[in-house]
């Protein structure tokens, strides 16, 4: 979903970033807010003031969408689900959990906790906006509170439509979970809802580029182009979980996997091993501990130096970004390497011991098999 992530902070044990596509956001609205926005409500400022308000609003949006991804966080944590972090990108902000909630009212709380974040910061900035007037403060700061106060409502009113994966989508989605008590066709039926508003929101904006209203109408087909195909991939993620959540990942265990001697140089680990094999991880021996050579964690080293140097100089212990325990399912295996991008994964034993690898190719090939079989 992401392309190149900055990590900013973290905050409550949240790691916070930004996909490289905020940037461009951030761009657009700081020049929104200071070319068209705010000199349409408070005449006769220099240009510089204007930019100045411009990006004191992008940053209190940005730091608007972080409280409201930081509240869906922190009730997913209160309902144990674990949580990659959260990443600010094009079309808003996504608080990404690693795993479906564990029940519908899990669901619920976790979806509603956005929209209800945005409406009190609207009342937030409101009431801060009240006061100001009171103790008049400068216009431009009015200004400012005014949009921030509009923007969250106007965020929780968006979020609370009933279109899967919007907050009111996953809201319906839970509701739906609860009465047929199957995620699967809860999901089903909140996708295709969500997938139908998104192509309504991309028709409409067709039409506001063919009536005259080209910037609004772009956005609006670029949005619900991107709620059309996310709420059709959360089907399909749904899907994916069902197929593989049961099945062991011992069944797609290689108990003899291609290891790398740890004495092997890096010329040969690249023509022995990365060309003939292609995988980008392997398992390294003849040290006591296990331990695994990254292909990517090579690449720093120049070529001419190559014959010089040996993997055992860049091998890493085994953690949770490059193995999982055998007792684990196969969906575990799967997540690990959306999560870190590596086709390839060690399988330990509950004595630390190398059980095995799995490749990614395996798992989706059985993957296609068992979603197109008739149920």
């Amino acid at each position: 979903m992401f392309g190149r992530r900055i990590r900013l902070f973290s905050i409550f044990g949240f790691e916070i970033n930004i996909d490289a596509s905020w940037i461009i956001i951030a761009v657009l609205i700081t020049w929104s807010l200071a070319a068209g926005v705010f000199p349409l409500f408070f005449k006769g400022l220099s240009q510089s003031v204007y930019w100045i308000m411009g990006a004191v609003g992008a940053i209190g949006l940005f730091a608007s969408i972080v409280f409201h991804e930081l509240c869906h966080s922190l009730v997913a944590r209160r309902f144990g689900l674990p949580m990659r972090g959260i990443t600010l990108f094009i079309f808003g902000g996504v608080a990404e959990m690693e795993d479906e909630p564990p029940s519908a009212k899990a669901e619920f709380f976790i979806a509603i906790a956005g929209p209800l974040s945005s409406i009190f910061l609207g009342f937030f900035f409101w009431g801060i906006l009240l006061l100001g007037n009171y103790l008049n403060f400068p216009g431009p700061i009015l200004i400012i509170f005014s949009y921030l106060r509009i923007i969250n409502l106007v965020l929780a009113a968006f979020n609370m439509l009933p279109a899967y994966p919007l907050d009111g989508g996953r809201v319906f989605r839970s509701i739906i979970w609860a009465l047929k008590k199957d995620i699967t066709q809860a999901t089903k039926l909140a996708s295709a809802v969500g997938s139908g508003f998104g192509l309504a929101l991309a028709a409409a904006g067709i039409f506001s580029v063919f009536t005259g209203g080209i910037a609004a109408g772009i956005w609006w087909i670029l949005i619900g182009l991107f709620i059309r195909g996310a709420s059709r991939m959360s089907y399909e993620n749904v899907l994916m979980r069902g197929a593989l959540q049961n099945e062991p990942v011992k069944r797609f265990l290689e108990t003899h996997p291609v290891t790398v001697p740890s004495l092997t140089t890096i010329d040969h680990l690249i023509e022995d091993y990365a060309y003939k094999y292609n995988f980008n991880l392997y398992p390294v021996t003849g040290n006591c501990k296990l331990r695994f050579i990254n292909i990517e964690d090579v690449k720093k080293v120049p070529r001419g130096e190559w014959p010089s140097h040996v993997v055992d100089e860049y091998a890493k212990p085994c953690g949770k970004d490059n193995s999982i325990n055998e007792s684990d399912n196969a969906m575990a295996a799967l997540t690990v390497m959306n999560r870190t991008g590596n086709t390839r994964i060690m399988v330990v034993t509950a004595a630390g011991e190398l059980a095995g690898t799995v490749d990614q190719k395996e798992l989706l090939r059985f993957l296609s098999l068992k979603t197109n079989f008739p149920k």
